[in-house]
């Protein structure tokens, strides 16, 4: 189903199980399982088949009672034009919303709000959700717009609450908002949520 090698991690506190798939990853708490798939596009007719494929099959998972996790331009695939596993909602550039506070999509430590808590978390041109849809919203950008959420059996998240030390590296000016793990937490609280929907 998937290309590359698989590992396999656990979080025994949080009562998870973590397997990686190449560019996706599937969480398995001994009962339900969630599919995440949070990496972009690569260029390539054979690349752009294999993404294809996975909105297929994601679809499918989806309808027969999985979950998925999109992180950034994971989120973005959730979208009713890629793999439509969200219901009433468009998945947008946060970038081009009228009150977003930034409209230059590179990298920054984004200020949101998290259950009521202020973060700066990892942004690269992450998304917003827009429309109709009913969901519940989890953490949300400096104007109000919604950063994370979950939609019934999905979760979507705009920024990287998984970003690790060396995202921050690779910016000077983003080596002072590494957030020493602690965003991990909440994105392992957040999959614990997701897993109990």
């Amino acid at each position: 189903m998937f290309d590359g090698h698989r590992t396999r991690f656990d979080v025994p506190r949080r009562g998870l199980s973590f397997e990686r798939y190449g560019h996706s990853r599937r969480w398995d708490n001994g009962a339900k399982d969630t599919l995440v798939e949070y990496r972009g596009l690569a260029q390539g007719a054979r690349r752009q088949s294999s993404y294809n494929n996975l909105g297929c099959i994601v679809h499918v998972w989806v309808e027969g009672g999985g979950r998925y996790l999109g992180i950034c331009m994971g989120a973005y695939w959730a979208d009713r034009d890629y793999f439509g596993v969200v219901d009433d909602l468009n998945v947008v550039q946060y970038i081009k919303q009228p009150t977003a506070e930034t409209r230059r999509p590179h990298a920054k430590a984004m200020p949101i709000e998290w259950k009521g808590e202020q973060h700066k978390m990892f942004f690269y041109d992450g998304c917003t959700f827009v429309g109709n849809g009913k969901y519940e919203t989890i953490a949300t950008y400096p104007n109000g717009d919604p950063m994370a959420i979950i939609q019934d059996r999905i979760g979507l998240i705009g920024c990287h609450p998984e970003s690790g030390k060396f995202w921050y590296d690779s910016y000077s000016w983003m080596k002072k908002h590494w957030h020493g793990k602690s965003q991990h937490e909440l994105l392992l609280d957040y999959v614990g949520d997701l897993m109990n929907k």
